[in-house]
């Protein structure tokens, strides 16, 4: 996982959750908690219950994020963040608790009835594992009337306004397609875009995860009999080596969008 693709992911977690941004330029961002991501992230279960039981006025904390040191001044002071970072897997896991599903309706002062087209975005988490490991991050939506399908989706959902809410002189469209098939079209769509990629990784890591076999048997060949030592050494190179894509579904939602929303 890229830096620039940590520094968007962590965009994107913290307007989902509505902290403000204080600051966001390249490499760094200072992040104003919400009272929820605060008792999230920070592990202050003494402090809000303290406060809950004496009704004080609640403080969240704010932060600042590194996540490139050679974008940023050197007397800034922040945590730097990097995949692998304890930082970040528990933002990772908190993307599951906070947001698994979510439904949002396009708000627009609506004069007349206007219908709302069904989508179904849902954001993935493509792993490419060996004995070295590379996330990529991919956001699909997909109308469920028409089956367009489009990328970076959350990114251009920002853009639009949206409210949990349905607005006043609005109504929704059945969906044509059924949101369990929606999300079988997206990781349809993923899977065959992974096949068609560049898999020079892989066949590196057989060459390595063989180079590395090969010594093992150098080791073992006064034996005979090869020994349960060897068969668990041989196992633990086919756990290290062996090439793997995962697909994780981080979250998602449905969005009730107008005709005119601008989606590229």
């Amino acid at each position: 996982m890229q830096q620039q693709e940590i520094h968007n992911f962590l965009e994107r977690y913290f307007t989902a959750n509505n902290c403000e941004l204080i600051e966001n330029d390249k490499g760094h961002m200072t992040v104003q908690l919400t009272v929820e991501l605060d008792k999230e992230l920070m592990n202050r279960p003494f402090y809000w219950h303290y406060l809950e039981k004496t009704g004080g006025v609640p403080n969240p904390m704010k932060l600042t994020f590194i996540t490139n040191k050679q974008l940023t001044p050197d007397n800034l002071k922040g945590e730097v963040i990097h995949f692998g970072s304890p930082r970040l897997h528990q933002i990772f896991e908190s993307t599951k608790n906070l947001a698994g599903f979510i439904r949002l309706y396009e708000k627009i002062e609506f004069q007349a009835q206007t219908a709302l087209i069904p989508w179904i975005g849902i954001n993935l988490k493509v792993s490419y594992q060996c004995d070295r490991k590379r996330d990529v991050f991919h956001s699909i939506g997909l109308q469920l009337i028409n089956g367009r399908m489009v990328e970076d989706f959350h990114d251009q959902l920002l853009k639009l306004p949206l409210s949990t809410k349905i607005p006043d002189y609005a109504y929704t469209l059945s969906p044509l397609i059924r949101p369990k098939s929606g999300v079988n079209r997206i990781q349809s769509y993923l899977t065959t875009r992974i096949e068609q990629e560049d898999h020079a990784w892989a066949e590196d890591a057989r060459k390595r995860w063989q180079k590395d076999l090969d010594l093992l048997h150098h080791f073992y060949e006064d034996e005979e009999e090869k020994s349960e030592s060897f068969e668990t050494e041989k196992s633990a190179l086919q756990e290290q080596y062996e090439p793997k894509i995962k697909i994780t579904i981080i979250n998602g939602g449905l969005f009730y969008l107008t005709d005119n929303a601008r989606l590229d």
